[in-house]
């Protein structure tokens, strides 16, 4: 959960700019959450309460 949420963020400045090196800074601060993230964490919730993903409504 951890790692695919750090995953998202780190990526999130090259998601539309793919890049092809493995050099690149982990966390700056052009960084910032995306709809991924927002979507594993609702889907994560859903699963520890036991609750119906697409019934589920967060106000």
């Amino acid at each position: 959960m951890i790692g695919a949420i750090a995953g998202d963020i780190i990526g999130s400045v090259y998601e539309w700019n793919n890049i092809k090196t493995k050099d690149f800074e982990l966390f700056s601060d052009d960084c910032f959450f995306i709809d991924d993230s927002v979507l594993t964490i609702a889907l994560m919730d859903s699963i520890l309460h036991d609750r119906n993903y697409g019934e589920s409504v967060w106000l």
